[in-house]
């Protein structure tokens, strides 16, 4: 029976877990895809781990490109096998799993039926639909989700897997500082015994590369602060993960409660929101700017991101300004609401 909205609460992972399960048949191919970090990676990896041996094969897939360094290193130390997909359409894979994701929050994921759909962030007025939906929103890591899963079917995580999700945990909850459960605790201290923390060192000591240091002198050049807004226009960027990047190191300003790293990718421009006050709600922010351009925005109260396609910019006016003036006209605006008693 197909679902259209996200297990009750009161489902335990045992059930989840039994139920999924029941949609597996040996002879079926299945393609698992996500817009990789570390988080999604994990997951994809240990949805796998539960269908070995109850599917004839699965491939992991991933649509956005790889780029820095850390991640680069995780799939290196870790080998895992990865392929990146522009579309789904005209393949032999017939059944389809989404994780770390949901189908709007990516162009290349929207009007694909998923079979699988397993994501920890917020819901959206946009419709979800599969044959198994397991969305938990207070949940601060995907990762946590299918430790649990794991555990449910009695299944012990190989180190490397282990590794995977725990740090997976690790980088989506920041080292629980931002929004995490008693669950993503959990596994994490179900994990640690299990998972090789060399590797883990490794990995993150790996961050960094000659390159990504011209990007922190562009930002550092170029940042531009609206009260307690840092935001930074990166322009054109070789990959999106340098706008995460940023965002993150411009959190570390004592004066900074807000972090927006904004850039130009093959057509789309997308904005990456960090938030470290009481008032904020960066998915509600996200969602709020850039809903009205037509592209798809969300996230948690301390991260989120948007992608808006350029041609929604431009539409309409051959004089329309420059996407990074229309943005600070926004974070203006949104300070100016603020300063008059708007907490969202």
């Amino acid at each position: 029976m197909t679902m259209d909205h996200p297990f009750s609460k009161s489902i335990t992972s045992a059930e989840k877990c039994k139920r999924l399960m029941e949609l597996l048949s040996p002879d079926e191919t299945w393609g698992i895809v996500m817009s990789a970090d570390p988080d999604a990676i994990a997951s994809a990896l240990a949805l796998k781990r539960l269908f070995w041996r109850k599917v004839r094969k699965v491939t992991l897939f991933h649509v956005n490109p790889i780029e820095r360094a850390d991640n680069l290193a995780l799939i290196r130390l870790l080998k895992i096998k990865l392929q990146r997909i522009r579309s789904m359409r005209g393949r032999k894979i017939k059944r389809w799993a989404i994780v770390d994701s949901q189908p709007h929050h990516h162009p290349r994921f929207m009007n694909q039926a998923f079979d699988i759909i397993i994501d920890h962030h917020p819901l959206t007025e946009a419709p979800v639909e599969a044959d198994f939906i397991d969305i938990r929103e207070e949940y601060g890591a995907n990762s946590t989700i299918l430790t649990e899963y794991l555990r449910a079917s009695k299944t012990t995580p190989s180190p490397r897997l282990a590794t995977a999700l725990f740090y997976g945990i690790k980088t989506d909850t920041d080292n629980f500082v931002r929004e995490s459960s008693p669950n993503d605790m959990n596994a994490f201290r179900y994990l640690y015994p299990i998972a090789n923390m060399n590797t883990i060192k490794k990995i993150e000591s790996s961050e960094m590369s000659r390159e990504t240091l011209k990007h922190f002198r562009f930002a550092m050049e170029h940042v531009v602060f609206i009260k307690d807004i840092a935001y930074i226009n990166m322009e054109n960027v070789a990959h999106p993960d340098v706008l995460v990047l940023i965002a993150d190191f411009f959190m570390k300003l004592a004066e900074a409660e807000w972090s927006i790293a904004a850039g130009i990718y093959e057509d789309r421009l997308i904005v990456i929101l960090r938030n470290a006050g009481f008032r904020g709600d960066a998915g509600k922010t996200a969602r709020k700017l850039f809903g009205e351009w037509g592209g798809s925005g969300g996230g948690h109260k301390s991260a989120a991101r948007a992608e808006i396609p350029l041609k929604n910019l431009m539409a309409g006016r051959e004089d329309r300004p420059h996407p990074n003036r229309l943005i600070l006209q926004k974070l203006r605006r949104l300070k100016s609401t603020r300063k008059k008693g708007d907490r969202t």
